[in-house]
């Protein structure tokens, strides 16, 4: 008689810190200080002015969003801990689904759709943005050493660094979950150490900067607002650096006691990492900037140098580590390098094991390709899921390296419509899981949640009109964006009404059952 082998299932093995750290990951402050300091020092409101003196206090107006949305992440969280790897596409579904109204239980499919469409718009294109990063970063290092890698060459190291991230992703969450946590102790131990010299550059004033040469005179300079446009014109970049934290709702079949863990994992890995890292980094940098940071030609100095230098964070450090560290700077610089280039490992792994889990949710649902849904006999993760996200990724990747700013502008953009849309939806769907429910509250379930959706709407809204309006480079790389996201969108909806149509499944439905609370 032959044996029945069982098919692979995902093993519950992920505590509070594993669910937490790999949400950290996602968030990656080191990587995002180094790629986003440099755009945040250039940016410039309609009328042409710096908006950079509002750079700490639009990260502040920035977090405000984001923990309005990692609430409502949280309540879902809670109210379906039997979510699994459905994340935000179960609570779509589950939310109408226990409607006592008819009429709106049937809408469960389309709502559902339409979120994951942008779960994938934004974790999809994410790692492939991250890709792009890691070649253009390599490229830099390299080139501190007076080393030049062709567009080829860095095509080459995005690809690697795709399939390396993949091959990680395969072999299993807890394999991540170690990786995640060895990366986020190197790079929060980076950045403190970076944070505390940088500020005691400025309070020793090795440079005999006079108070004028400094960017911020004082440090309660950078921490009050100057302008309002520029702060929101601030928060909209920095929104970009804070999002990740909702990636642990993707791990619920996978948590040992997922309605505790996940709901304190999506709150306490966006604390950590925005309250505490990026404030302090921040606040950090801008104390430690000065005149004396000068571009390569001479021509600029201070805030202009950072908005036009590629890394204005190794500036610093090199400014730093010559002046604390024995002349050391440019090995404290590569340092710093590094610790971002795993931060851009940690990341993009975090992002790939999202968005996977998501799709293997959707492929079990009947509305993905049925090969996403299969599991690795031995690590049971969704095998195929991984390898054809690392060829999207590798391919994502390489437009952002062929294309230059532009392309890689345009792709980050993509994958940021994917997440405002997502983080706006699930405002939304929280109202509606917990309306007429018996721990229904006022303040969080209609609130906080209403407060975020006019938030995510305002800020998507502002990123994408600002852009095309600002003409130029900007509004190529927006309507590039705007190009992917609608493609995405035509791609997602022939799939969902020809598979509809071939399963004999309604798009809506004239009657769905009620799913009663458990």
């Amino acid at each position: 008689m032959s044996e029945q082998i069982s098919p692979p299932v995902m093993k519950k093995t992920l505590g509070l810190t594993g669910v937490t750290v790999n949400a950290m990951a996602l968030i990656a402050p080191g990587a995002f200080l180094w790629m986003t300091y440099q755009l945040q020092a250039a940016n410039l409101d309609a009328s042409g002015n710096s908006t950079a003196s509002d750079m700490w206090t639009g990260i502040v107006a920035a977090l405000i969003v984001a923990f309005l949305t990692a609430f409502a992440f949280a309540e879902l969280a809670r109210r379906y801990p039997e979510a699994g790897t459905g994340s935000a596409y179960y609570f779509a579904e589950k939310a109408f689904l226990e409607r006592p109204n008819p009429n709106h239980r049937r809408w469960a499919r389309l709502a559902k759709f339409i979120t994951g469409w942008a779960a994938h718009l934004f974790y999809w294109v994410y790692p492939g943005v991250m890709v792009a990063f890691m070649a253009v970063l390599i490229n830099y290092i390299a080139g501190q050493f007076g080393v030049t890698i062709p567009i080829w060459g860095q095509v080459v190291v995005a690809c690697i660094f795709a399939v390396l991230v993949g091959l990680i992703a395969v072999r299993g969450i807890s394999g991540s979950t170690l990786v995640s946590i060895v990366i986020n102790v190197i790079q929060l131990t980076a950045l403190i150490v970076f944070s505390i010299l940088a500020i005691m550059f400025r309070v020793q004033n090795p440079l005999g900067v006079a108070a004028a040469g400094w960017y911020h005179p004082t440090a309660v300079s950078i921490v009050l607002p100057h302008n309002f446009a520029g702060l929101l014109f601030q928060s909209t970049i920095a929104i970009l650096i804070l999002v990740g934290f909702e990636s642990s709702t993707a791990f619920g079949a996978e948590a040992k006691n997922p309605r505790r863990d996940i709901p304190r994992g999506v709150i306490i890995s966006l604390a950590i990492q925005g309250l505490f890292a990026y404030l302090l980094e921040y606040f950090a940098a801008n104390y430690a900037l000065s005149d004396k940071l000068v571009s390569a030609d001479g021509t600029l100095k201070g805030i202009q140098a950072a908005g036009a230098s590629s890394a204005p964070i190794g500036d610093l450090a090199v400014q730093i580590g010559n002046t604390f560290l024995g002349g050391n700077g440019f090995a404290f610089m590569l340092v710093i390098a590094i610790t971002v280039a795993l931060a851009i490992l940690g990341t993009t792994l975090a992002a790939m094991n999202t968005g996977v889990r998501i799709t293997f949710a959707m492929a079990q649902d009947s509305e993905m390709p049925g090969i996403m849904g299969l599991l690795h006999s031995r690590f049971a993760t969704p095998t195929w899921a991984v390898v054809i996200m690392v060829i999207v990724s590798a391919g994502i990747g390489t437009i952002g390296v062929v294309g230059g700013v532009t392309a890689l502008t345009g792709i980050t953009l993509a994958s940021n419509l994917g997440t405002f849309i997502l983080y706006a939806l699930i405002c939304a769907i929280t109202t509606v899981a917990y309306a007429g429910k018996s721990d229904f509250s006022t303040f969080k379930h209609i609130l906080v949640p209403v407060l975020g959706f006019i938030a995510n709407v305002l800020m998507v809204l502002v990123i994408f009109i600002v852009g095309i309006q600002t003409g130029g480079t900007t509004a190529q790389a927006t309507e590039l964006a705007l190009g992917i996201g609608m493609v995405w969108l035509l791609v997602s909806g022939a799939y969902f009404i020809i598979s509809s149509l071939r399963n004999g499944r309604h798009i809506l439905p004239k009657t769905v059952s009620m799913v009663t609370e458990e």
